[in-house]
């Protein structure tokens, strides 16, 4: 898995995390990780998907 896509994920999961601990207190920042998390998971599935397309390139060439 590329870099940029492995430190998406993480940051995604992190966001959710985070999201779910300011619901649980009550704070409506969490709306603002729910976007965080929606947004980190589209680049993660974008460079994974890059990342295959490229590998696939690669071995057909």
């Amino acid at each position: 898995m590329p870099r940029l896509a492995l430190y998406a994920l993480v940051f995604c999961l992190l966001a959710v995390a985070a999201a779910v601990v300011s619901f649980v207190h009550g704070s409506l920042l969490g709306i603002v990780w729910v976007l965080f998390a929606g947004l980190s998971s589209n680049m993660w599935w974008y460079y994974r998907r890059k990342a295959k397309a490229q590998a696939l390139a690669a071995r057909t060439d």
